[in-house]
């Protein structure tokens, strides 16, 4: 799938010079878009009309006199602008605005992850039906080129594994919990404080923002059909400040990974906070910025890095898939591009070594408690790491795990659970080294 449904190929309206542009959503990420088209419009693009709820509230006196301004969205639909650009989020009302805008016979830009992770193909298919293209490449990673880069520039290779960075919310939480030793809550303030965090923090927290961005990747990169819900997410909220003083002792730092990897017939992936390494690049992203890294059969790994959200970089790629479908070539109808390959079994069992955190009311004989678990359940202990000056009904260690896969630690974990030591649940993080 690629992030038009063609390039070489376009719908009849393509053989247009003046692509009308008509942009739905008027907030952070629309207005850029209309600002970039009315400031530095690229060749073959003209911004010809602009959707909003209330619109004299949103007026602004930079837009050119002879764009057109509605709250009707059915106005738009039976305009005469060839591409729409939805940017207002969601899968209701945007889904049908999106199946809406294809019907009627005009291409759609997205910055939609959730959208195009859902019912991808389903819109796809819409698009193909209608001779009109559908791009997402600012759904994934905002402002950097991480869809095209792997449809076009790496599509000699034969992908085999994507991770990395996909949301910045998280990486600003967990940076300020590392730097300033906070808690969880207090950082979640202040980003919400600081607009880097929606009053509502649980699709990026929880991960849920991050796995649709996942399933999407994989289907491009990996030719895998995922339902995003198949994908396994774990929240970053029980990681404390103590963590980051266990994980610089194994000469690692903590951070939200996504990760997908063909092994046989199974899809690996996972949305959850995990040990990197200081020295891998994933260490040294900062706030806002995404970074996705990919492996090839033959072209080795290439990491695609910048930043992932805001008003400005999310424009740059949505207005760079108009300037794609503004130089498609007429002749014949839009083809959906490749379809996914495969629609493997997910699965999150992982092998590698593992972080838990273990707080407990102190006693003798909790190591060996722990170790008998373990070692019933297959897995070699490979260090036990502890900080002094904590309260000793409440102390805080941890053990880290000879590589072993992560269902046998789950089950570990399980029976853990019923020792009557435990002040608060463990907290298990893979090591990937």
């Amino acid at each position: 799938m690629k992030t038009s449904t063609s390039l070489e190929e376009a719908s009849p309206k393509a053989g247009k010079q003046l692509l009308k542009v008509a942009v739905l959503g008027f907030g952070t990420v629309g207005s850029s878009v209309a600002r970039i088209l009315t400031e530095h419009p690229p060749a073959g693009l003209k911004l010809a009309q602009i959707y909003n709820r209330n619109v004299q509230r949103k007026k602004a006196d930079w837009i050119a006199p002879d764009v057109r301004w509605t709250e009707n969205i059915d106005d738009v639909f039976h305009s005469d602008v060839d591409v729409i650009v939805e940017v207002v989020g969601g899968l209701t009302p945007a889904g049908d605005w999106i199946r809406a805008a294809l019907k009627a016979g005009k291409s759609v830009v997205t910055a939609n992850k959730q959208l195009i992770a859902h019912h991808g193909p389903e819109l796809f298919e819409l698009a193909h039906k209608n001779h009109v293209h559908l791009a997402y490449g600012a759904s994934v990673a905002g402002g950097v080129p991480v869809i095209s880069g792997l449809q076009e520039g790496l599509a000699g290779d034969e992908l085999f594994k994507l991770y990395g960075i996909l949301n910045g919310t998280c990486n600003y939480i967990l940076s300020q919990i590392e730097n300033r030793g906070i808690t969880f809550e207090v950082a979640l303030a202040e980003a919400q404080k600081l607009g880097f965090a929606e009053a509502d923090p649980t699709d990026d927290v929880d991960g849920f923002d991050a796995r649709a961005k996942l399933a999407i990747l994989a289907r491009v990169g990996l030719r895998c059909d995922v339902h995003p819900t198949k994908i396994v997410t774990r929240s970053i909220s029980p990681v404390e400040a103590v963590d980051f003083d266990h994980a610089k002792q194994l000469q690692c730092t903590i951070r939200q990974v996504s990760w997908a990897q063909i092994q046989g017939e199974t899809l690996l992936a996972a949305v959850q906070p995990s040990l990197v390494a200081i020295s891998s690049p994933l260490a040294r992203v900062e706030g806002s910025q995404n970074m996705v890294m990919s492996t090839g059969k033959f072209g080795g790994e290439t990491v695609f890095a910048g930043h992932g959200a805001g008003g400005h970089p999310t424009a740059v790629a949505v207005v760079s898939d108009l300037v794609a479908i503004a130089r498609s070539k007429p002749g014949s109808p839009a083809v959906l591009a490749e379809d996914a390959e495969r629609s493997p079994e997910v699965s999150a069992n992982f092998t590698s070594r593992h972080y838990v955190r273990f707080t407990v009311k102190d006693r003798p004989g909790i190591i060996a408690s722990l170790a008998a678990i373990f070692a019933g359940c297959g897995i070699n202990l490979d260090s036990v790491l502890q900080k002094t000056g904590y309260d000793k009904t409440h102390l805080p260690f941890v053990i880290t795990l000879e590589p072993c896969k992560a269902s046998l630690v789950e089950e570990a974990l399980q029976q853990i659970a019923k020792l009557d030591f435990l002040v608060k649940p463990c907290l298990h993080l893979p090591i990937l080294d």
